[in-house]
């Protein structure tokens, strides 16, 4: 795999009446930067969102800002990760130390941190704790995450991504392990 993307990618939203993002990520001194946006206009309402993390060399999140603008209005949380521990909004939150990974619920960019970190073989796979995002809600907690890597299928990575709350979805993958569809949430358009 090659360490970023060449070009922003869009993805069509397959899970709400008509939602539309667009990432990308970027190599900078010292790690990585993903980049994305979304519009979602569904059953929990019209909203859209804004997505920054930074990453360190090893593919594990340093730092992260969400904003939405929704209904209720203009929102953000910034999350930053020191010495193993997290901040939410510069505040101190230990349930989520020993978090490597930010999963927003607004792309599937996210995923492609530990896809990339844990270097998984076909048949592997391994548990991470993930600082979790709700969108629109900007909730944050802490989400056991399982991933799998399966067997290339129809000339594509694939991964299998399980987690307690929301249950097990496919992931294919492109060379830079960005998503290019995610199960029952997103299918990349070309």
């Amino acid at each position: 795999m090659s360490s970023t993307a060449a070009d922003p990618i869009a993805w069509s939203r397959v899970d709400v009446s008509a939602g539309l993002g667009v990432g990308t990520l970027f190599a900078e001194p010292g790690g990585f930067r993903l980049e994305a946006g979304e519009t979602v206009a569904g059953d929990r309402g019209r909203f859209s969102t804004r997505v920054t993390v930074h990453a360190d060399l090893a593919w594990s999140s340093r730092s992260a800002r969400v904003e939405v603008l929704s209904a209720a209005g203009a929102s953000t949380v910034v999350l930053e990760r020191r010495s193993g521990g997290w901040s939410v909004d510069g505040s101190r939150v230990p349930e989520l130390d020993g978090c490597l990974d930010v999963d927003v619920a607004a792309t599937p960019l996210t995923n492609t941190l530990p896809i990339r970190r844990l270097g998984l073989g076909p048949g592997e796979y391994r548990d991470v704790w993930a600082v979790w995002v709700d969108v629109p809600s900007l909730r944050v907690r802490r989400l056991g995450q399982r991933y799998t890597r399966l067997y290339p299928a129809q000339g594509r990575e694939r991964y299998e991504y399980r987690d307690g709350a929301d249950g097990a979805f496919v992931l294919s993958v492109d060379r830079d392990g960005l998503v290019v569809d995610y199960e029952g949430l997103a299918v990349r358009m070309t």
